[in-house]
């Protein structure tokens, strides 16, 4: 044998070691992955080993055809959809990472390997292939994509992804005549929807074009909560451990399960986002818990249940509850239809007064009860009561939301309910198409407050202006609650926790709006808090006043407010 051949020899058996390296990283990849989907909700400990272990070999896969790609072109046949794939897998991954985790800078990551399969073009040929299946992938990374760059925001991205995807739903159409290209079609139509509807305030620079602002927590020169004759070493903080996000209100404008009322109390139980978007050869499982944010501190765990039945948010809530620590908040979010009490009932308790519903409640069955039945698909204030043993802060956007008005606290935690209002004037009624007002003050008080007062663009020079007189007026509200002798000590206990005081201070913004805007008087628009905040010290303080007043000088809407 010449010494030609034997080179040759060694080549080829070190091309079959590449190709047979790659098959091996690729079909371990694919069987981690869709291990996921078979990952228990609960137990960090349970999952994020597994996690681990798929993060570590998609690294190897990702590296190992970059460095092979042209052995692997030649001996595999490897096509740009493959690799395309790899890389939407990837960003799959940490969207995944981050909806158990909650830490944004995992949505960066996801958003640059997405970024990257469409810059780099690496499904634009798959119609050539002519498999209906490859058609469907590329779809489904569109709206993958879609849904992180909501989150994130990416409002130019959006805009072309959906030009993009509209394109290829009507080839795809054209071509197969699949039995799921109405479901394609409906994808467009709800993230079409949806947009519209979460743009009832636009931000605008000089030249009148949108400019994307972010509504998470700015967690900046956030202060430390001391009230009047205490302090946080005198008492045991409180954080907040767990959020239960539901949504299950009726034909209200959602996209992936997510309706408009998840997707912003989500937002409000998230800090601003402190870093930038990675390499998209960086897929370093670790990389977005190296934050350097002024107060070092974590996005709360948030489960998002679109419309669970009774049964699963019920076994949501006692897991979920079961893995906190002893001074974790436990913070529910019901985003729901009204079910009210089927006639006026002189008895008092917690099964007695209506709730909000979950899936499978039909109205027509529940009229046709007899009445000292309770009706089956609903989620009554008695339901909530086991899980009353830890401090709970609930919030409640629903017409039935007073039927919590009266939670008693029977094992002496804190206890806080934030109740949205009974109605609405009819301008505001169609919560469907512009989701709950509690939720959207919760969300951003600027755009809620805009919104109120018809307000539809805004300059981004007014904008900042406002919002740095927003962040004032709250951080002054802090202190007064924290200064209030009067006031409930369960307010005080969960002033320590910035999301928690963050929801509270906002309540009391909105609280502030209903009582003087002139479009809103009556009881039916009030929102209502339980424990009461106390009037003089907070709600109707004088320095209050001055605050919001100046703020609708600032915004032109004075003479919309009566005081």
């Amino acid at each position: 044998m010449s010494l030609e051949e034997g080179r040759q020899i060694v080549g080829e058996q070190d091309q079959q070691a590449i190709v047979r390296e790659f098959t091996y990283l690729l079909e371990k990849s694919k069987q981690l992955f869709n291990g996921i989907r078979d990952l228990p909700q609960f137990g960090q400990k349970q999952w994020q080993g597994y996690f681990a272990r798929t993060f570590d070999v998609f690294t190897r896969l990702w590296r190992f055809q970059q460095q092979n790609r042209q052995t692997l072109d030649a001996c595999f046949g490897l096509k740009r959809w493959q690799i395309g794939e790899i890389a939407s897998k990837i960003g799959q991954l940490y969207y995944q990472y981050y909806m158990r985790t909650c830490e944004t800078g995992y949505l960066q990551e996801a958003f640059s390997f997405y970024q990257a399969v469409r810059s780099r073009s690496y499904y634009a040929n798959v119609l050539k292939e002519d498999r209906a299946d490859l058609m469907v992938k590329k779809l489904r990374y569109y709206a993958r994509f879609i849904v992180v760059c909501l989150l994130l925001p990416k409002l130019d991205v959006i805009v072309d992804l959906i030009k993009e995807m509209s394109k290829y739903v009507e080839e795809y159409v054209k071509k197969y005549e699949s039995a799921d290209k109405d479901d394609w079609k409906l994808v467009l139509q709800e993230v079409s929807s949806f947009l519209e509807a979460n743009s009832l305030v636009t931000v605008v620079d000089v030249n009148s074009m949108p400019v994307a602002v972010t509504h998470r927590l700015d967690t900046s020169n956030q202060p430390t909560a001391t009230a009047a004759g205490d302090s946080p070493t005198k008492r045991k903080s409180l954080i907040l451990g767990e959020a239960f996000i539901v949504g299950n209100t009726t034909e209200q404008v959602k996209f992936s399960e997510l309706t408009l009322d998840m997707f912003r109390m989500l937002q409000a139980l998230e800090r601003k986002p402190t870093q930038g978007c990675i390499d998209e050869n960086s897929l370093d499982k670790n990389s977005a818990n190296e934050d350097d944010s002024p107060v070092n501190v974590r996005n709360p765990h948030k489960f998002l249940l679109y419309k669970p039945t009774l049964l699963q948010l019920v076994n949501f809530i006692s897991n979920g509850v079961k893995e906190l620590h002893n001074q974790s908040v436990v913070l529910l979010y019901l985003s729901a239809s009204g079910v009210e009490a089927q006639k006026a009932n002189y008895e008092d308790g917690p099964y007695c007064h209506g709730g909000v519903s979950v899936k499978d409640f039909k109205h027509d069955d529940f009229t046709k009860k007899p009445p000292q039945l309770k009706e089956t698909h609903c989620f009554y204030p008695g339901d909530l009561l086991p899980f009353t043993r830890r401090p709970m802060m609930l919030i409640v956007e629903s017409g039935a939301s007073q039927a919590f008005s009266s939670m008693p606290r029977l094992f002496g935690q804190p206890l806080i309910c934030l109740l949205a209002p009974r109605n609405f004037p009819s301008t505001f009624q169609d919560t469907s198409r512009t989701g709950g007002l509690l939720t959207l003050f919760l969300y951003s008080p600027l755009i809620a407050l805009c919104y109120v007062c018809g307000i539809a663009d805004i300059r981004f020079s007014l904008w900042e202006q406002c919002q740095k007189h927003v962040k004032k007026t709250l951080l002054h509200v802090r202190n007064l609650i924290l200064h209030s002798k009067e006031i409930d000590h369960s307010y005080i206990k969960f002033m320590d926790d910035m999301f928690l005081s963050e929801l509270i201070v906002r309540f009391v913004f909105f609280m502030w709006v209903m009582r003087n805007h002139a479009g809103f008087k009556g009881p039916d628009f009030q929102p209502r808090c339980v424990p009461l905040l106390p009037e003089d010290d907070v709600i109707s303080n004088s320095s209050v006043q001055s605050l919001m007043l100046e703020l609708t000088l600032k915004l032109d809407v004075r003479s919309l407010f009566s005081l």
